[in-house]
């Protein structure tokens, strides 16, 4: 039998420790019902590893139709079909794109885990309630972070906000009826669409990428002199940057054909965009605010959905989806299950979600309740909890 280095220098005692750790896990995943949600965490390809290695997963029937994987495709990837949602929520470990509701928070076992996004801006406290209660495991996907301190979840969906961003503007530009007419291209003899990005994240950056691969004029703002410098590196070439100076913001919105807002902030966006800076726009302008999920960046975002994605405000084209991904939810699928596959599959290595998290420092920082206690700094303030820091508990 062969051997690897690793098992080969591995004392016995160690690797009998790391064999008795592992564990089976029992994962459900429901159909997503909220806001025009289409994705999944897993693909039927992140099952069939996840099954391959003895993990139980339990699907609801229909769960990822909106990505375009049939209940045969995750049943042949070793996964169990059910129609009972009730299921889904008995298990160890839920798995879900979008926060649980109060009614699928009282179908959770106590003492369970769910990973899903947190959203704290849409909460309450009585979003709280029953998850300490029932001392479930909350661990959110904007919080989890690798060992570079990134976002691993998060960021590639951020990705794909900010490319779609771009793709969405450039289709709204063209609308007959309410926008400019205007192709946001490069076209000999004609000049470029003027773009404005408002925030220099990953989802700025990528709607840069996508909006000078057009041959649009690019301008992004941002109070990171950081964050503005790398998005000058990574998009490998030299753009207008500016901190968020409003009558520098203002002078730009007025020629702007095209405005993305793509700021963050801990919990709710900051609004930069006035409503008399709206006013002063070019009509027929678009204005695509992918912060509308934190509450947007302009006074004038209204939330909208992919029916409707659209409002019309002093003649500028306001969208405001606040799941933009999901409109790309087989791309967003994919994301979804190539970062939730490995942490799972370490969770299994160490013997559980607990045990995990005394080991893997961003796992333990993704975590917002446990055993009954919130354990989020950000949370904590946000609601007024008391706070008790998950590190120390995992001393």
């Amino acid at each position: 039998m062969k051997h690897t280095f690793q098992q080969i220098y591995i004392p016995q005692e160690e690797r009998l420790a790391i064999l008795n750790r592992r564990g089976n896990l029992f994962i459900g995943i429901p159909k997503e019902t909220h806001l025009q949600e289409k994705r999944v965490c897993l693909t039927p390809d992140g099952v069939a590893t996840l099954t391959a290695h003895g993990h139980k997963i339990l699907l609801e029937e229909g769960a990822g139709e909106g990505a375009l994987y049939s209940d045969r495709d995750y049943a042949e990837a070793g996964a169990t079909i059910t129609p009972d949602r009730r299921k889904i929520f008995r298990n160890d470990i839920v798995l879900k794109v979008e926060p649980p509701t109060l009614d699928e928070i009282e179908l959770m076992r106590p003492k369970s885990t769910i990973f899903s996004a947190l959203q704290p801006n849409i909460q309450d406290e009585s979003f709280f309630k029953p998850l300490l209660e029932k001392q479930i495991t909350g661990i959110a996907f904007e919080y989890i972070r690798d060992e570079h301190g990134m976002y691993p979840i998060v960021r590639p969906q951020s990705e794909i906000a900010g490319t779609a961003a771009i793709l969405i503007a450039a289709e709204l530009l063209g609308k007959p009826g309410i926008s400019r007419n205007l192709l946001l291209g490069n076209i000999s003899g004609v000049p470029p669409a003027e773009v404005v990005i408002l925030g220099a994240g990953t989802v700025g950056e990528f709607a840069a990428r996508t909006a000078i691969g057009l041959g649009a004029s690019v301008k992004v703002f941002d109070n990171s002199i950081s964050k503005l410098r790398r998005l000058q590196t990574n998009v490998g070439r030299i753009v207008y940057t500016s901190t968020l100076q409003p009558t520098n913001i203002a002078s730009a919105l007025r020629v702007a054909d095209v405005v993305i807002g793509a700021l963050r902030g801990k919990i709710r966006t900051p609004l930069v965009i006035t409503e008399s800076m709206v006013q002063n726009m070019k009509p027929g302008s678009v204005l695509v605010d992918v912060s509308i999920d934190r509450g947007g960046i302009s006074e004038t975002s209204e939330l909208t959905n992919h029916s409707e994605p659209v409002v019309i405000k002093y003649d500028v084209i306001h969208y405001g989806v606040p799941n933009i991904p999901s409109k790309y939810s087989r791309s967003a699928t994919i994301a979804f299950s190539n970062v939730l596959v490995p942490y799972l599959k370490r969770v299994a290595e160490f013997g559980g979600v607990e045990k995990a998290a005394s080991f893997d420092r961003g796992i333990r920082e993704g975590i917002y309740t446990y055993r009954g206690m919130i354990t989020h700094r950000n949370v904590a303030e946000w609601f007024g909890f008391d706070y008790r820091d998950i590190h120390l508990l995992f001393i």
